[in-house]
């Protein structure tokens, strides 16, 4: 009678071994995901054609959760009467809702505001990357 080689063992002993489970979402990493979604969605909304004339005057979504002023910027976005019935815009509205409550309850220990800048959410410096002197 024949032993198996050790590449079919040791496919066997890898199959057993149960797969490492990914570490489940921080309230920061949380955060930070939801508001790179809604600034994403936000811009594709704005970007595209849209449908409805109301989106132009939907008031800027730029989304940094480490400047205070992020939490009047949500309130404000989801309180603007335009759009109303539009799709796309109360899915966003949803997610702002959402974004804001785990800012304001859920998370509110692990929030470090650094700004408090609101114009900054309104015209947002573009991020540039600057080579060190030894790369260039």
């Amino acid at each position: 009678m024949r032993t198996p080689g050790p590449l079919p063992v040791l496919l066997l002993l890898l199959a057993g071994i149960p797969a490492a489970r990914p570490t489940p979402p921080t309230c920061y990493s949380r955060m930070r995901a939801l508001s790179q979604e809604i600034t994403r969605d936000f811009q594709l909304l704005q970007s595209s054609e849209p449908s409805e004339p109301c989106v132009r005057y939907l008031p800027r979504l730029y989304l940094d959760i480490h400047n205070y002023c992020v939490l009047d910027k949500l309130r404000d976005f989801v309180a603007s009467p335009q759009c109303w019935k539009v799709a796309q815009v109360d899915s966003l509205k949803d997610k702002a809702r959402k974004l804001y409550t785990i800012m304001n309850s859920f998370c509110r220990r692990d929030l470090v505001f650094l700004l408090d800048d609101c114009n900054a959410l309104e015209y947002p410096i573009p991020v540039t990357t600057v080579l060190p002197d030894h790369q260039r």
